[in-house]
């Protein structure tokens, strides 16, 4: 073989693009936390327990777990947040502790936290989720804040974890806000990936894209009925939906079938302290009309005025924010609105994903009408 030929059968042998496309195994049911002693056992013998504020009271169940399996675990707190340097102070306690075993115990943040400790550690990784809140506990994917909350990057990790615990008793007792705002988080799958993956014919990308319409769907008609019904199989299938079905289509579609500008304006609002108590999914949600305004605006294009009417529908009736106001920020000033749209238009942002560019004015008009719109619409009801 000439040395040509083997160059290019190198180059052909190593040119791949892994995927992450899910947990090694699944536990999903009633009171199923109590019984994945076994299950968790199979991955370490020292596991560190990394949690906020739920851990306390969940502290009497696990620790059941671990001396039914004869386990040596130790708690560790996240807070202030999913930032670098708990991070830092995390990875001491891995090594204090010599955990062989990373469990991520509570929302967003702590999942995230978790996986990317386990990740940076080379150590298996379990998640249990404590709300219905976001697919954390799903994804191959962290987001690192600042000690004060605010987005500054996101992570892609090796692998998805390798158990997922969803606990529906567990999460049943999460508040009712969670769920909402886990609603409004995967709800934006399909507004999202259906614009980035643009006119793409590769087949997972398009099996994901259909997966994210088949989510929104199913969000559409079931809410408002597992919303008022928690022991309801349209409960269950609302928390499957939020937690495992929208980490699916990011898995199968992978970077390109992920977020776009509901994701960007979040991440931008995150740099205001005054948003610092409206949930991920809360802020998503309301990026979601932006980002159809947006495409009204800057495209002329009225399927997607025609989708934010439906949605603002949708938002009243199960308790989504249509508006600045209702996030809580109806004080926010100019200055601090063109803050927002700067950062969220930044050159690394996912709003590039749109088929058009967006300027800062853009996006900060975006989001001030909104605010009016959901106004008059009010007022003609």
């Amino acid at each position: 073989m000439s040395k040509k030929a083997t160059t290019a059968s190198t180059t052909t042998v190593s040119s791949y693009t892994p995927l992450a496309i899910a947990p090694a195994r699944v536990l999903r049911g009633e009171n199923c936390l109590a019984n994945s002693g076994r299950e968790i056992a199979r991955l370490g013998n020292r596991p560190l327990v990394v949690g906020g504020q739920t851990l306390k009271a969940l502290q009497p169940t696990l620790n059941h777990i671990f001396k039914a399996e004869k386990l040596v675990s130790q708690l560790a707190n996240y807070s202030p947040d999913c930032a670098e340097s708990s991070l830092a102070r995390l990875k001491d306690a891995v090594q204090q502790h010599q955990a062989d075993l990373i469990i991520g115990v509570g929302g967003g943040k702590a999942l995230d936290l978790a996986k990317l400790l386990a990740h940076q550690s080379n150590l298996p990784v379990v998640t249990v989720p404590t709300s219905g809140a976001t697919c954390a506990a799903w994804t191959a994917l962290s987001n690192v804040y600042s000690e004060v909350g605010a987005f500054q990057y996101d992570v892609s990790l090796s692998r998805c974890p390798d158990l997922l615990i969803l606990d529906y008793d567990l999460v049943r007792t999460a508040p009712k806000r969670t769920l909402i705002a886990g609603i409004g988080d995967a709800i934006a799958k399909w507004y999202e990936a259906s614009v980035s993956s643009g006119d793409s014919t590769a087949t997972l990308l398009i099996a994901a894209v259909q997966q994210a319409r088949i989510l929104r769907d199913i969000l559409l008609q079931k809410s408002a009925i597992a919303l008022n019904q928690p022991d309801s199989d349209e409960w269950r299938e609302v928390v499957d939906a939020t937690v495992l079905l929208a980490g699916v289509i990011g898995g199968v579609g992978g970077a390109d079938c992920r977020t776009v500008a509901a994701h960007a304006v979040h991440n931008g609002l995150t740099h205001l302290l005054a948003a610092h108590d409206v949930l991920h999914g809360e802020k998503v949600a309301y990026g979601i009309l932006v980002q159809l305004r947006l495409e009204e605006m800057i495209q002329g294009n009225q399927l997607a005025a025609s989708a934010r009417s439906q949605l603002l529908q949708f938002y009243r009736e199960i308790g989504l924010p249509k508006t600045l106001e209702d996030l809580g920020l109806a004080d926010i000033s100019l200055t601090q609105l063109r803050q927002v749209a700067a950062i969220a238009t930044q050159p690394q942002s996912d709003i590039h994903r749109l088929p058009f560019q967006v300027s800062p004015e853009q996006l900060a008009a975006a989001m001030v009408s909104t605010m009016t719109e959901s106004i008059t619409a009010s007022a003609k009801r």
